[in-house]
């Protein structure tokens, strides 16, 4: 029986960077954003979370400035505008590149158990008669959007208070009889799924293993370190994997199985990205990136795998009551050579053109210096311009202490 080769162990620094470089997050780019770059950024993360809030930029657009630098917002619509990527529901809603067509509707079609498919076969016969009549709409009018339909029932909008063909709609997209063909002003613009993507009626369907086993695949690569429990949450696959599941990828070359010091189960990283996992061993890899993070960045996405490769505890709050809120309604992680070490609640006040950071929440252990304060500021300021909000005001920081030192960093870039 042959022996194996001996696994190679990473220092929970080196694993950090790793991962970071695998995100795009490792340094801050030296170049001027393009189009080409900005489509590559979404292909390494495989995908990006989709979320309409707005206290600041929308999150998809934010993900992608912690990563490009300030860059033309609409460059992601025409992206979506041009086939170049497409919506679907994958961690949740998703821009994803188009390359992955065929697996995600795959997946959409023969495994996932999404809402919008559950809600679509729960409707009356009444309503699937509606549902028919509203896809023959579409087929002869052309695209359309929910809000070209008036309310009818008297009620308001919101969290599920949507009117019946917003439902309808939805759920024909995740039944795949649509796409969404543009973004009007964020609003989806839905059409038929074979106008949208002509390509579709060629196009053969990978059958649900070789689909679950590519998805397994993209996960490792994007997260470039990663434990077998939390690879499933990156695509929402089931089940939850153990490290007995890997085996077989292991053995086909695809995975790599290292260590981490302090870590009692394996880490796994993709073969392609081999040359950075020899970098990282070498201490090749130097995080000097400082930015502020969405809620819904892959990054920190898992509240698990941020808590034991960062030592951060990061829990979404804009879902959560106020009177239970710990830090605010949409606070972003702060990023800094390589650790996690705060968190802004912030809000982009676009018609004074202030950029507040309402609340500077510093880790316990982490011990600001003038470096910090001076990353800090320049990265404050250039979100802020990106925004359109050139004016960075601090309302609150903790330490207090802090504050006069950050605002007399800010003086200098404004």
């Amino acid at each position: 029986m042959p022996v194996s080769a001996p696994e190679q162990q990473l220092t929970l620094a080196q694993a950090r960077s790793l991962q970071l470089a695998a995100q795009g997050l490792l340094t801050s780019t030296a170049k001027t954003a393009t189009r080409l770059a900005l489509r590559r950024c979404i292909e390494r993360m495989q995908l990006l979370q989709i979320d309409t809030i707005q206290v600041v930029a929308r999150s998809p657009y934010l993900v992608l400035f912690s990563r490009l630098g300030a860059y033309p917002a609409p460059w992601l619509d025409e992206a979506l505008a041009r086939g170049q990527l497409f919506e679907a529901w994958a961690h949740e809603a998703c821009f994803v590149p188009q390359a992955q067509l065929a697996l995600h509707r795959s997946h959409n079609r023969t495994t996932r158990r999404h809402w919008g498919l559950e809600m679509g076969r729960d409707l009356d016969p009444q309503q699937q008669l509606d549902v028919a009549r509203l896809l023959e709409h579409v087929r002869e009018k052309g695209p359309v959007r929910s809000s070209d339909f008036e309310r009818t029932d008297g009620r308001s909008g919101g969290w599920w208070g949507w009117k019946d063909e917003k439902r309808w709609l939805e759920a024909l997209f995740a039944r795949g009889d649509l796409m969404v063909a543009r973004r009007d002003r964020f609003q989806r613009v839905y059409d038929l799924a074979e106008r949208v993507c002509p390509a579709l009626l060629d196009m053969e369907m990978p059958d649900p293993g070789t689909v679950h086993a590519d998805f397994v695949a993209r996960a490792v690569q994007a997260l470039g370190i990663t434990q077998a429990r939390w690879i499933h949450d990156y695509f929402r696959t089931k089940p939850r994997l153990r490290d007995t599941d890997l085996d077989g990828f292991v053995a086909q070359g695809v995975l790599v199985r290292v260590r981490v010091h302090g870590w009692d189960a394996p880490a796994y990283v993709h073969a392609a990205n081999r040359l950075l996992l020899q970098r990282a061993l070498r201490g090749a890899l130097q995080p000097t990136h400082t930015t502020l993070l969405s809620p819904f960045d892959p990054l920190v996405w898992d509240r698990e795998r941020v808590a034991v490769m960062f030592g951060f505890d990061y829990r979404i709050e804009c879902y959560t009551p106020q009177p239970k809120r710990q830090y605010g309604y949409f606070v972003l992680p702060l990023l800094h050579d390589g650790a996690l070490v705060g968190r802004v609640d912030a809000k982009a006040h676009r018609t004074e053109r202030v950029f507040e950071a309402k609340a500077l929440y510093l880790e316990p252990d982490f011990g600001p210096d003038e470096h910090f304060a001076a990353c800090l500021a320049q990265a404050l300021t250039q979100c802020a311009r990106w925004h359109d909000t050139p004016r960075v005001t601090v309302t609150r920081c903790v330490p207090a202490r802090f504050a006069p030192v950050l605002r007399r960093a800010l003086t200098f870039f404004s």
